[in-house]
């Protein structure tokens, strides 16, 4: 994508980065470190700055890695072991409801 495209990414996970943090993004040293970054690196109509494409490499890496741990978090939230489950819950896990047992056990 762009780099418009990229710094606005970079941007949305240092809000979720700092939404659990309690402080807005604005005010953290990545964000002044990102905003400073792009606009040494912006193509002027006087130049063409060779290192803007190595910058917008290097921010489209930065912005997998931030999404990726962002979305490992997630999913170690929600499917992390919660210590020993019943077979009933297991079951409930995968989709399945166990037979009921005669006598009204089950």
């Amino acid at each position: 994508g762009s780099p418009l495209r990229t710094l606005r990414g970079l941007l949305r996970e240092l809000r979720h980065a700092s939404g659990r943090a309690g402080r807005p993004y604005r005010d953290t040293a990545a964000y002044r470190h990102i905003m400073t970054a792009f606009r040494a690196h912006r193509v002027t109509s006087e130049k063409l700055c060779r290192a803007q494409q190595e910058l917008h490499f290097q921010a489209a890496t930065y912005l997998c890695l931030l999404r990726s741990v962002r979305e490992h978090k997630a999913l170690h939230q929600e499917y992390h072991g919660k210590g020993e489950r019943s077979p009933e819950e297991v079951a409930g896990l995968v989709g399945f409801k166990l037979p009921q047992q005669p006598g009204g056990k089950g």
